[in-house]
Order: structure tokens, then C-alpha cells, then sequence
């Protein structure tokens, strides 16, 4: 991947996380909620967390030490 795909991917699952984020929070504040189905939204939530994590340092280049 080259960086301009790599920045795209980046904002692509930047804007997903965010409306996870939102639906979780609507979820959450419903009386009965179905809570497998919250868990697996945040577990999905994590998740583009830390790919947008590692697509970031791919991103920067290694220093040497």
C-alpha cells in the first residue's frame, strides 16, 4: 500500500469507528438492549482501533537507535 492508501484507509476507518461509537452509545441508552449485540460492536469498535493503529505506524518511518 502506498501512503495516499494508506492515509484514505485511515479516514475510512476513522469515520466507521466514529459511527460505532455513536451507535453504541444510542444502544446503551435503550432499556433492554441486547447486549451481544453491544458487545459486538465494541469488540468491532477495538478492532478499527487498533488497525487504524497500525496503518499510523506504517506510516512513520523507522528511526534507527
Amino acid at each position: 500500500m502506498d501512503t495516499e492508501a494508506i492515509k484514505r484507509r485511515i479516514v475510512e476507518l476513522q469515520i466507521e469507528h466514529r459511527d460505532l461509537d455513536d451507535a453504541i452509545a444510542r444502544l446503551g441508552g435503550q432499556p433492554g438492549v441486547d447486549e451481544l449485540t453491544l458487545r459486538r460492536l465494541k469488540k468491532r469498535k477495538l478492532q478499527i482501533k487498533d488497525t487504524i493503529m497500525r496503518l499510523q505506524m506504517r506510516l512513520v518511518p523507522d528511526i534507527p537507535a
